[in-house]
């Protein structure tokens, strides 16, 4: 059954903290990247058999394997991850920035150019966290950024086969490369490369503690997107809202993972109450209704606060990954929340629109890193470049003013590059 509680500093400290017991894989992933450093593909197919019970003979999956897994999938479905691409291209395009000069016209010219990454690594999950609307997250802000390579690891079945849906997924994203390699030995080969996998420059998407971990211990290798943890809503709503609607938006993330976190914020206790009942109501009728039970129970809350101003007040206060305001007027509060990975308003913006279709990016911060980051975006997958240009008469004007600070730091030879142009 649901917590529910009257919002307190010291119980709001708490809100998304869960009963994770904690498990130290460190050790572990240090010796499957180390493997994978000196051994490469064979590590590879070594691990593959060892994970994944597959026996592989090829790592890249082949053009004819894409093939097949187009005329499985439904033409609906294709349809449906076609109209979600345009939608998602159609946002990140709006993210793309082509940098800027300042020409003073005093000889003097600075400026910053914007540049693709050359490489982009996909990690998708498999197994039961198989989803392509991760692909087409991570893969279409890449394209657009111009990134010349987006190559994907995600891992096989048993039979040596990718996830179908997956694998239309890609082709509809545009993906340049895909191979067979999950877990934490797929991270230790974007990272470093091996004779099939090509070295990338920037690592992007969610995945398990091993996952997690490896992407940690590469840091500096190669860039990472974040290290995101479980998944979280919090939601305000008031008493005119229909408990129903904000049950299965609570359910929505409580059924990702038994360590989802899915808070409420209200101001009726009735409603509060009714919530809590339909919860119960709806459980039973899910797919996942285990892990959604478990989140609930171990994680879920729902906090009676004095107003919606406060609702959004314990908001901030919590940063979370996925906030919906739930009342008639939700623009009225927009521009007071200050930390939040992304905003759905009103009562007819389930979270899902944004997981699936609306076209803001699902890849998104979490356990209160919303303070300090953002949403994934074209702008993960570029690169910032500054250049200048004086003339020897703007060089002349400030050669002094280099010379001091130079010297104030101590650092002659920088002062002298400066002076000597002007000496005989």
């Amino acid at each position: 059954m649901i917590r529910i509680i009257r919002d307190t500093l010291t119980e709001r400290e708490e809100i998304f903290s869960v009963s994770e017991k904690k498990t130290d894989v460190s050790g572990v992933v240090s010796e499957i990247i180390d493997r994978v450093r000196r051994e490469g593909d064979s590590a590879l197919y070594y691990y593959a058999e060892k994970f994944d019970k597959a026996a592989l003979t090829s790592l890249r999956v082949s053009r004819e394997e894409i093939a097949t897994a187009l005329d499985s999938v439904s033409p609906e479905l294709i349809r449906v991850l076609k109209s979600a691409k345009e939608n998602i291209s159609a946002f990140h395009e709006k993210q793309k920035n082509s940098g800027f000069e300042l020409a003073r016209g005093d000889g003097t010219v600075v400026g910053q150019r914007v540049i693709p990454i050359e490489r982009a690594g996909l990690y998708v999950p498999g197994g039961t966290a198989a989803y392509p609307s991760t692909v087409l997250m991570d893969a279409i802000p890449a394209k657009i950024a111009g990134c010349e390579r987006v190559v994907m690891v995600t891992p096989p079945d048993a039979s040596g086969r990718v996830n179908p849906v997956i694998l239309a997924a890609a082709e509809v994203a545009g993906v340049d490369e895909i191979y067979k390699v999950g877990g934490a030995q797929a991270i230790a080969a974007l990272a470093y490369g091996t004779e099939s996998i090509p070295r990338v420059d920037k690592i992007v998407g969610p995945g398990n503690a091993y996952v997690a971990e490896a992407k940690r211990q590469v840091f500096g290798a190669v860039s990472i997107d974040m290290i995101a943890g479980p998944s979280e809503i919090l939601v305000v709503a008031d008493g005119t809202n229909r408990p129903c609607d904000i049950a299965a938006d609570l359910l929505s993330q409580a059924e990702h993972d038994r360590m989802a976190s899915a808070v409420l914020v209200t101001d009726s206790e009735a409603f509060a109450d009714a919530v809590a009942l339909e919860i119960e109501r709806q459980i039973p009728l899910l797919s996942r209704a285990d892990i959604a039970r478990a989140s609930i129970d171990d994680n879920g809350k729902i906090i009676i606060a004095e107003n919606i101003l406060d609702a959004i007040k314990i908001a901030n206060a919590i940063a979370p990954e996925h906030l919906e305001i739930c009342v008639d007027n939700p623009f009225d509060y927009l521009p007071l929340v200050k930390h939040a990975g992304s905003v759905f308003l009103g009562k007819n913006c389930p979270e899902a629109l944004g997981d699936y279709l609306a076209g803001t990016n699902h890849t998104l911060p979490t356990s209160g890193t919303a303070r300090f980051s953002s949403p994934l975006s074209v702008d993960d997958f570029v690169k910032k470049t500054q250049y200048i240009y004086y003339d020897k008469s703007a060089l002349e004007r400030v050669c002094r003013d280099v010379e001091l600070f130079a010297t104030e730091e101590g650092l002659t030879a920088h002062a002298r590059s400066a002076v000597i142009r002007f000496e005989d």
